[in-house]
């Protein structure tokens, strides 16, 4: 396995729980972690831009504190993404403040800025920033990223429509550092096919929507858990980039979900939908094709030990398969 040393042993679960728009808060992120998994947040996120700030004392201060008196326990490092697009006024401020406070992990999108890289290695942080083909893997790559994240088919939000068959195996021969594969994990059976496949860690979003730490609305929630993977639809309409969504949000902000216009692509806007009156992610839902597993909406540690047990389950499965 390809992980930085800021991961190895750290762990309790080859796991980073992706961050979520709206939904990924401190509660969320200090849960995962306390459970052994890498928890994220968007910087965006944190408003106005001094909660970022606050954010970051109080994520450290908390696990920190659980650390000292859990010594036994592998309480993961966290990660602030990053939104690496000119939409984003709040770049420079809020990447200073990653800095000031050394975040182990950051999450880059739309575009992996070399200044981020560095400001990220200044203090020893790694940058890991996701990708939907190998075209955008290899300039990723250049500029000195750390890991790449495959966002392949099925993944919520913002996705590709690689399978993971294809982009893993591709990006495996050339590139040398983490690889994290985002797509339809929803159980510890996806874990394990994840690493199976040759990625280092599983990078899963969705299923902590339905957590009890998750900031989201509790309809949302229910969506997860009463619908399944025909129930999605695959779009740009909403931010102006192609994503997967949950039909019933759709159909309840007015709109057919079989029958989306293509976006305005000069009115790209990756938080609210440009000038449309439905938001992405507030009233639009981003959601994974991999919510048949989701039957409910656990604490994160809960969670965490399903998980853990189905993925030892999984290895076992896997291991008695092989022919002696």
């Amino acid at each position: 396995m390809a992980l930085p040393d800021i991961l190895k042993n750290r762990l309790e679960l080859p796991v980073v729980g992706s961050p979520l728009f709206i939904v990924s808060g401190p509660e969320l992120v200090i849960a995962q972690c306390k459970a052994g998994i890498v928890g994220s947040f968007p910087a965006l996120n944190a408003r106005p831009n001094h909660v970022v700030e606050e954010w970051l004392i109080r994520i450290k201060g908390e696990l920190g504190e659980y650390q000292a008196k859990h010594p036994e326990k592998k309480v993961a490092p966290f990660a602030v993404n990053q939104i690496c697009h000119a939409s984003n006024d709040r770049l420079a401020h809020d990447m200073d403040l990653c800095i000031k406070h050394e975040v182990p992990v950051i999450i880059t999108s739309l575009r992996p800025p070399s200044e981020v890289v560095e400001g990220a290695h200044s203090y020893g942080g790694v940058v890991f920033h996701d990708v939907i083909n190998v075209k955008h893997a290899r300039k990723a790559a250049e500029q000195g990223v750390d890991g790449l994240i495959l966002v392949c088919a099925g993944a919520g939000g913002h996705a590709g429509t690689l399978s993971p068959f294809a982009l893993v195996r591709e990006v495996k021969e050339w590139f040398k550092g983490t690889v994290l594969l985002s797509g339809a994990l929803s159980d510890g059976y996806g874990i394990a096919s994840a690493l199976a496949l040759g990625a280092d860690l599983a990078y899963m979003g969705t299923r902590f929507v339905a957590t009890q730490e998750g900031n989201a609305e509790a309809e949302y929630k229910k969506m997860l858990i009463d619908y399944a993977g025909d129930d999605i639809v695959y779009s740009n309409l909403f931010t102006g980039v192609h994503g997967n969504y949950l039909k019933p949000s759709v159909e309840a902000a007015g709109l057919d979900p079989d029958n989306l216009p293509e976006a305005d692509k000069s009115k790209m806007n990756f938080g609210s939908g440009g000038n449309m009156k439905q938001k992405a992610w507030k009233d639009i839902w981003g959601s994974g094709q991999g919510i048949g597993q989701i039957k409910d909406a656990p604490p994160v540690a809960e969670l965490v030990e399903r998980l853990k047990s189905e993925y030892q389950t999984a290895c076992r499965e896997f291991a008695e398969r092989m022919p002696a």
